[in-house]
């Protein structure tokens, strides 16, 4: 399945292929204040739909994952990075995902704080 997403302005819109399984709810310093619920899906299956030019990126900690955000409302509504076997992973924010069922997703929590 396609789905479509963006921030909360719409400057920054994307389509993610895939299917929505469990998302994880890391309780970092960064992912608990911001409450984002993630997705991951291979880089290959994520398309921003507007310009690169309405992003800014944020990095802390490690310096691992590329926080993506839209210059003009603050939303993040993904982030890149890799997962342990080195593979390009994208990490969606799905409160950013239109016609999702917050409610009806399974949950991974992830001790980011800790990490």
């Amino acid at each position: 399945m396609i789905y479509q997403g963006s921030c909360h302005c719409g400057d920054v819109a994307f389509e993610a292929e895939g299917e929505i399984g469990p998302v994880v709810d890391c309780n970092c310093s960064y992912c608990s204040r911001k409450g984002t619920l993630l997705w991951f899906i291979a880089r290959d299956k994520f398309r921003l739909k507007t310009s690169e030019d309405a992003i800014t990126t944020y990095h802390f900690n490690k310096h691992v994952i590329d926080h993506q955000f839209c210059k003009r409302c603050g939303c993040q509504a993904f982030g890149f990075g890799v997962d342990p076997q080195g593979n390009k992973m994208t990490a969606i924010n799905v409160r950013c995902v239109e016609g999702v069922d917050l409610d009806a997703l399974k949950r991974i929590h992830y001790d980011g704080r800790s990490a």
